[in-house]
């Protein structure tokens, strides 16, 4: 279903009442799960989106995402959770799960109970076995590394070792067997595979279930560092203060003060984040970036005042405060950097962008010569050479001045007004090229590293940025045609959302065709000025509406 891309809709945050009734749904489809368990897949006060789009071929799917990454998916009001041809499927010694037409199944590689695929079962497991193991087996919903999966952190998979049960414990797994009450558990069957290392297993055949995954993402979730003992809150104490003085040390300048607290945080404070860790203030025990803000106030690093109702700025800071001459800017380290470079996505390279010129029909005699007709494509410097070859050609240039050059029928047809055909007999060199390219049709090219150039006719639209009043009087940043730059919305979505703290939404553009605009809520002209022309190194030129970002508030 998402081996092809697929058209996101739009993609809100969900409500409270749905998160409820999300969590119901999820307790009702899978009642093998206790209330914790749900509780955990479905989180209570933690970020959690409702993605909707369409799969390639067209079928509505409503995603919901936790923290960055899909968690659960519906389709014909069936939930299925995330995380085949029958050729290649392991018979363990204790024979295969019992399985019955329609079943929600979950397919393992050999020796990892990790989840690589998620489907339905097109027929039973004595049908299988009559076959001959030949045929659909399973029609698949969701696979490891589809564009389902790519939507997340594209996390790796995990390695879960098989359950060491001896056959008669594997009869007493009720269920991954018989009972096709229990659709509330994944069945499980084996898919021969490659390890890491290439090397092909052929082991027995495990299963993981809901309920399992549920535990590993809990145990993952309070220790997003194995090798720290502490808590989840104590780990994001720590590292909320580390990029708080890390900013403060190497970024901040008293130039930039008075600096309003939202902006510390989206631009200063979430760069000092080390690579593979998320900063999330709401998982700290300060909760809110103004108590720890007061906090660091308390301990005489920071000030911070309302310069305006309801907007705090940080009005000045004492650089020589213990805490922040004592802080060692940590040094990342070779291999995390290595094993980063190879998991993520490759960074993002601004386009190389070219004003290129198109051929109209009725200059279509001044190019023929040089093997040019009606759309040809030219750069500048070949409409130049063009012009020039065909008035030395022609002997068009003035005997007496060599810098005027005289007009022939076709150069008049093509570049003269209606009222200058029998007035203007010669022009200067400089005139005569800046009416010839006045008189092309605009076109362009853009160029991103390792791909093919893209050329189309036309002016590139700028990227479009908007302040627009919503019926509840609150102010939200639209950004429209980020698509032509390589940007996909939805990423830009999840980067802004992060930074601003603010909620997002991905929605088609009006009037435009296959194409998405991203809004956040609030005046984030700031945040998008940062990441657009900053980190993503577009040119200004290519960005309209950044002088809508709020003025910075004076100090009283």
């Amino acid at each position: 279903m998402f081996a092809k891309a697929f058209r996101v809709k739009s993609n809100t945050a969900i409500k409270g009442s749905d998160r409820r009734r999300l969590r119901a749904d999820v307790a009702a489809a899978f009642p093998g799960l206790g209330t914790d368990q749900v509780s955990v897949l479905v989180p209570g006060k933690e970020e959690l989106n409702t993605v909707k789009l369409y799969a390639h071929r067209g079928d509505a799917v409503t995603v919901y995402v936790s923290g960055g990454n899909p968690i659960l998916f519906e389709l014909e009001k069936n939930l299925y959770p995330t995380d085949l041809m029958l050729p290649g499927l392991v018979v363990p010694p204790a024979g295969l799960p019992q399985v019955q037409k329609g079943d929600l199944c979950a397919i393992t590689l050999v020796g990892n109970r990790a989840p690589v695929a998620v489907g339905i079962a097109a027929m039973s497991t004595a049908e299988m076995l009559t076959s001959g193991l030949k045929g659909r087996g399973f029609s698949m919903l969701h696979t490891y590394q589809d564009h389902l999966w790519r939507s997340g952190d594209k996390s790796s998979l995990p390695s879960i070792a098989p359950l060491a049960l001896d056959p008669p414990d594997l009869e007493k797994e009720e269920s991954i067997t018989a009972d096709p009450a229990m659709q509330e558990d994944l069945r499980c069957l084996t898919l021969e595979g490659e390890d890491e290392n290439g090397e092909a297993q052929q082991q027995m055949c495990g299963r993981k279930s809901l309920s399992e995954a549920s535990e590993d993402s809990n145990s993952r979730g309070l220790n997003p560092d194995p090798t720290d003992s502490r808590t989840l809150q104590e780990q994001m104490d720590e590292l909320l203060q580390r990029c708080f003085l890390h900013a403060l040390k190497c970024q901040v300048k008293k130039a930039d003060l008075p600096l309003l607290t939202s902006i510390f945080l989206g631009n200063h404070m979430f760069s000092c984040c080390p690579k593979g860790r998320q900063l999330d203030i709401k998982k700290s025990s300060y909760r809110k970036l103004s108590k720890f803000l007061q906090q660091m106030q308390q301990e005489q690093i920071v000030q911070v005042e309302e310069l305006s109702k309801g907007v705090e700025s940080i009005v000045a800071v004492d650089w020589k405060h213990p805490r922040i001459t004592s802080f060692v800017i940590p040094e990342p380290s070779p291999t995390s950097q290595t094993i980063q470079e190879g998991s993520r996505e490759q960074p993002y390279h601004p386009p190389d962008i070219k004003s290129l010129y198109c051929v109209p029909a009725n200059m279509t005699l001044l190019f023929q010569e040089s093997g040019h007709k009606k759309g040809s494509i030219l750069e500048g410097g070949e409409v130049r050479t063009i012009i020039i070859n065909y008035a030395k050609k022609n002997d068009l240039v003035d005997a007496n001045n060599k810098n005027l050059v005289k007009l022939d029928p076709i150069l008049c047809d093509c570049i003269l007004e209606k009222n200058e055909q029998h007035t203007v007999m010669k022009l200067p060199w400089d005139s005569l090229l800046t009416r010839c390219f006045e008189k092309l049709q605009p076109a362009y090219q853009v160029s991103f590293p390792g791909q093919e150039p893209i050329v189309k006719k036309g002016k590139i639209c700028p990227i479009d940025i908007s302040l627009a009043q919503r019926a509840s009087n609150k102010k939200v940043t639209v950004v429209r045609n980020l698509e032509p730059y390589g940007l996909d919305p939805c990423s830009v979505a999840s980067i802004l959302q992060q930074r601003c703290q603010a909620s997002t939404t991905v929605t088609p553009a009006p009037g435009a065709k296959d194409s998405l605009q991203v809004q956040i809520q609030g005046n984030q002209v700031h945040h998008l000025s940062r990441l657009l022309l900053e980190e993503y190194r577009l040119p200004r030129k290519y960005i309209q509406g950044l002088e809508k970002a709020p003025k910075p508030a004076k100090k009283k």
